[in-house]
């Protein structure tokens, strides 16, 4: 999780705790106390001002590398939908996640049809750059012509 582009120095700890914290902090969405308190369970004695500080200092390149994970062609992708009411009208929150938990891609639709879920596939297949080995989904049959449709081209 280290970079040659960043620099540890003058830094009392490892640039391995520094990854991990940092890491830990925005790819959990943990507060810098909760933080602190895992880290006190590990023995590593740590201010959440400091983990505040590594946050600013070196959260923006990790960040940017955890958004920016490649796909590859081993990939899984789950899809799946939740109901939402938006103004008493019901809509789609239509979701893409991959085998490590990232998402890869949300979209809010009306309709929960083929034309949806084929509009969902060519977002993500756009997006990632390569078809998935496998994509799980809830048995919805729209999921399937669209897979079909896709797939064809």
């Amino acid at each position: 999780m280290t970079s040659a582009l960043i620099s540890y120095k003058r830094h009392s700890f490892p640039p391995e705790i520094i990854a991990h914290v940092v890491w830990l902090y925005h790819r959990f969405s943990l507060s810098l106390r909760e933080v602190e308190e895992m880290l006190l369970e590990r023995g590593i004695m740590v201010s959440y001002e400091t983990i505040r500080r590594w946050g600013l200092k070196f959260g923006p390149d990790y960040v940017g590398r955890l958004r920016r994970k490649a796909s590859s062609s081993n990939d899984i992708w789950h899809l799946d939908e939740v109901v939402v009411s938006i103004q008493g009208k019901k809509h789609y929150l239509c979701r893409a996640v991959d085998q490590d938990g990232y998402v890869l891609d949300e979209i809010l639709q009306t309709r929960r049809n083929t034309k949806a879920a084929k509009r969902l596939l060519m977002r993500l297949l756009k997006r990632q750059g390569k078809a998935p080995k496998r994509i799980i989904t809830d048995k919805l049959g729209s999921y399937n012509d669209a897979k079909r449709k896709v797939c064809q081209k």
